[in-house]
Protein backbone atom coordinates (compact mmCIF):
# COMPACT_ATOMS: atom_id res chain seq x y z
CA UNK A 1 0.00 0.00 0.00
CA UNK A 2 1.29 3.53 -0.88
CA UNK A 3 0.41 6.22 1.42
CA UNK A 4 0.34 10.16 0.73
CA UNK A 5 0.01 12.69 3.15
CA UNK A 6 -1.07 16.74 1.85
CA UNK A 7 -0.16 19.32 4.34
CA UNK A 8 -2.15 22.62 3.37
CA UNK A 9 -4.37 25.59 4.35
CA UNK A 10 -8.21 25.96 4.36
CA UNK A 11 -9.20 27.31 0.84
CA UNK A 12 -6.04 26.05 -1.04
CA UNK A 13 -8.21 22.66 -2.19
CA UNK A 14 -6.21 20.39 0.14
CA UNK A 15 -9.07 17.51 0.20
CA UNK A 16 -10.10 18.46 -3.43
CA UNK A 17 -6.29 17.35 -4.16
CA UNK A 18 -7.07 14.58 -2.23
CA UNK A 19 -9.69 12.86 -3.73
CA UNK A 20 -8.51 14.06 -7.09
CA UNK A 21 -5.10 11.68 -6.61
CA UNK A 22 -7.44 8.85 -5.75
CA UNK A 23 -9.70 9.37 -8.69
CA UNK A 24 -6.46 9.27 -10.66
CA UNK A 25 -5.41 6.06 -8.97
CA UNK A 26 -9.21 4.49 -9.66
CA UNK A 27 -8.90 5.75 -13.23
CA UNK A 28 -5.55 3.13 -13.56
CA UNK A 29 -7.22 0.24 -12.03
CA UNK A 30 -5.77 0.84 -8.58
CA UNK A 31 -7.83 0.62 -5.30
CA UNK A 32 -7.79 4.02 -3.42
CA UNK A 33 -9.41 5.86 -0.51
CA UNK A 34 -9.07 9.87 0.20
CA UNK A 35 -10.52 11.44 3.57
CA UNK A 36 -9.74 14.90 5.42
CA UNK A 37 -8.48 15.40 8.88
CA UNK A 38 -9.86 19.06 9.83
CA UNK A 39 -8.80 20.90 13.14
CA UNK A 40 -10.91 24.58 12.72
CA UNK A 41 -12.23 24.64 9.58
CA UNK A 42 -11.18 27.78 8.62
CA UNK A 43 -9.81 29.69 5.68
CA UNK A 44 -6.01 29.22 6.15
CA UNK A 45 -5.83 27.11 8.94
CA UNK A 46 -3.63 23.92 8.59
CA UNK A 47 -5.47 21.28 7.32
CA UNK A 48 -4.27 17.39 6.62
CA UNK A 49 -5.93 14.87 3.51
CA UNK A 50 -4.72 11.47 3.11
CA UNK A 51 -4.80 9.30 0.03
CA UNK A 52 -3.77 5.13 -0.06
CA UNK A 53 -3.70 3.30 -2.71
CA UNK A 54 -2.94 -0.09 -2.94
CA UNK A 55 -3.54 -3.04 -5.29
CA UNK A 56 -6.28 -4.46 -3.68
CA UNK A 57 -8.99 -3.69 -1.53
CA UNK A 58 -8.37 -0.88 1.44
CA UNK A 59 -9.28 -1.84 5.12
CA UNK A 60 -7.40 1.05 6.90
CA UNK A 61 -9.61 4.33 7.99
CA UNK A 62 -6.81 5.75 10.14
CA UNK A 63 -5.07 9.27 9.68
CA UNK A 64 -1.47 8.14 7.81
CA UNK A 65 0.78 8.08 10.26
CA UNK A 66 3.99 6.54 8.15
CA UNK A 67 3.66 8.51 4.56
CA UNK A 68 5.57 6.92 2.20
CA UNK A 69 4.85 10.42 0.26
CA UNK A 70 4.30 14.17 1.74
CA UNK A 71 2.82 16.97 -0.41
CA UNK A 72 3.49 20.36 1.18
CA UNK A 73 0.94 22.95 -0.64
CA UNK A 74 1.67 26.19 1.70
CA UNK A 75 5.76 26.17 2.93
CA UNK A 76 4.68 28.17 5.58
CA UNK A 77 3.74 25.29 7.49
CA UNK A 78 7.30 23.53 7.17
CA UNK A 79 8.21 25.20 10.53
CA UNK A 80 4.62 25.40 11.95
CA UNK A 81 3.21 21.81 12.23
CA UNK A 82 5.33 18.22 12.22
CA UNK A 83 5.25 18.01 8.45
CA UNK A 84 7.62 15.33 8.26
CA UNK A 85 6.26 13.20 11.07
CA UNK A 86 6.77 9.79 10.09
CA UNK A 87 7.86 9.74 6.31
CA UNK A 88 9.45 6.48 5.27
CA UNK A 89 12.96 6.25 4.61
CA UNK A 90 12.12 5.95 1.21
CA UNK A 91 9.89 8.44 0.72
CA UNK A 92 8.95 11.21 -2.04
CA UNK A 93 8.79 15.12 -0.82
CA UNK A 94 6.91 17.48 -3.13
CA UNK A 95 7.01 21.02 -1.79
CA UNK A 96 4.90 23.94 -3.44
CA UNK A 97 7.73 26.39 -3.69
CA UNK A 98 10.35 28.93 -5.88
CA UNK A 99 12.69 28.29 -3.23
CA UNK A 100 15.28 25.53 -2.75
CA UNK A 101 15.03 22.71 0.56
CA UNK A 102 17.99 24.93 2.02
CA UNK A 103 16.38 28.15 1.43
CA UNK A 104 12.97 26.23 3.01
CA UNK A 105 15.00 25.96 6.02
CA UNK A 106 14.87 22.39 5.40
CA UNK A 107 18.09 21.20 3.66
CA UNK A 108 20.10 19.29 6.65
CA UNK A 109 16.62 16.87 7.37
CA UNK A 110 15.69 15.73 3.68
CA UNK A 111 19.60 15.29 2.50
CA UNK A 112 18.81 11.85 5.08
CA UNK A 113 16.51 11.19 2.15
CA UNK A 114 16.87 10.12 -1.68
CA UNK A 115 17.74 13.68 -3.35
CA UNK A 116 15.70 12.13 -6.56
CA UNK A 117 12.73 12.06 -4.74
CA UNK A 118 12.42 15.30 -3.24
CA UNK A 119 11.18 18.38 -5.20
CA UNK A 120 9.86 21.56 -5.56
CA UNK A 121 7.90 23.41 -7.88
CA UNK A 122 6.28 26.65 -7.92
CA UNK A 123 2.08 25.07 -8.34
CA UNK A 124 0.69 27.94 -6.97
CA UNK A 125 2.44 30.53 -9.69
CA UNK A 126 1.81 28.01 -12.12
CA UNK A 127 -1.87 27.78 -11.07
CA UNK A 128 -2.19 31.75 -11.15
CA UNK A 129 -1.16 31.71 -14.99
CA UNK A 130 -3.40 28.76 -15.87
CA UNK A 131 -6.34 29.35 -13.59
CA UNK A 132 -6.56 32.67 -12.35
CA UNK A 133 -6.23 32.11 -8.72
CA UNK A 134 -3.18 30.32 -6.83
CA UNK A 135 -4.82 27.51 -6.08
CA UNK A 136 -2.11 24.51 -6.07
CA UNK A 137 -3.39 21.60 -5.80
CA UNK A 138 -3.81 20.37 -9.34
CA UNK A 139 -0.37 21.59 -10.24
CA UNK A 140 1.06 19.68 -7.70
CA UNK A 141 -0.88 16.47 -8.65
CA UNK A 142 1.13 16.82 -11.78
CA UNK A 143 4.41 17.22 -10.15
CA UNK A 144 3.30 14.23 -8.18
CA UNK A 145 3.02 12.62 -11.04
CA UNK A 146 6.67 13.54 -12.06
CA UNK A 147 8.46 12.63 -9.12
CA UNK A 148 6.64 9.35 -8.00
CA UNK A 149 5.70 7.52 -11.46
CA UNK A 150 2.79 5.98 -9.43
CA UNK A 151 0.56 7.83 -11.63
CA UNK A 152 0.09 8.95 -15.51
CA UNK A 153 -0.44 12.60 -16.04
CA UNK A 154 -3.10 11.26 -18.04
CA UNK A 155 -5.37 10.10 -15.30
CA UNK A 156 -4.29 13.00 -13.39
CA UNK A 157 -6.42 14.74 -16.71
CA UNK A 158 -8.63 12.63 -16.10
CA UNK A 159 -9.49 12.72 -12.29
CA UNK A 160 -9.63 16.62 -12.78
CA UNK A 161 -12.27 16.51 -15.62
CA UNK A 162 -14.13 14.29 -13.49
CA UNK A 163 -13.95 16.83 -10.92
CA UNK A 164 -14.69 19.61 -12.71
CA UNK A 165 -15.57 20.91 -16.24
CA UNK A 166 -15.31 23.24 -18.98
CA UNK A 167 -12.42 26.22 -18.99
CA UNK A 168 -11.79 25.36 -15.13
CA UNK A 169 -10.70 21.99 -16.28
CA UNK A 170 -8.95 22.51 -18.67
CA UNK A 171 -6.89 25.11 -17.09
CA UNK A 172 -6.10 22.60 -14.16
CA UNK A 173 -5.17 20.41 -16.68
CA UNK A 174 -2.60 22.92 -18.49
CA UNK A 175 -1.71 23.30 -15.01
CA UNK A 176 -0.89 19.94 -13.99
CA UNK A 177 1.08 19.16 -17.14
CA UNK A 178 2.78 22.38 -16.75
CA UNK A 179 4.15 21.46 -13.26
CA UNK A 180 4.51 17.74 -15.03
CA UNK A 181 6.90 19.04 -17.35
CA UNK A 182 8.87 21.07 -14.67
CA UNK A 183 9.39 18.46 -12.10
CA UNK A 184 10.52 16.20 -14.62
CA UNK A 185 12.85 18.48 -15.67
CA UNK A 186 14.04 19.15 -12.35
CA UNK A 187 14.78 15.33 -11.99
CA UNK A 188 16.58 15.04 -15.30
CA UNK A 189 18.81 17.76 -14.47
CA UNK A 190 19.63 16.49 -11.19
CA UNK A 191 20.54 13.01 -12.56
CA UNK A 192 22.58 14.59 -15.22
CA UNK A 193 24.40 16.91 -12.24
CA UNK A 194 25.15 13.36 -10.37
CA UNK A 195 26.57 11.57 -13.42
CA UNK A 196 29.02 14.71 -13.97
Amino acid sequence: MFQIRIHGRGGQGVVTGAEMLSIAAFEQGRHAQAFPSFGSERTGAPVVAFCRIDDREIRLREPVMAPDALIVQDPTLLHQVEVFQGLQPEGYVLINSTRSFDALGVGDFVRRFRRERLATVPASEIAQRHIGRPLPNAALLGGFAAISGLISLDAVAHAIRDKFSGRVAEANVAAAGEAFAYVRKEIEELSHAAAD
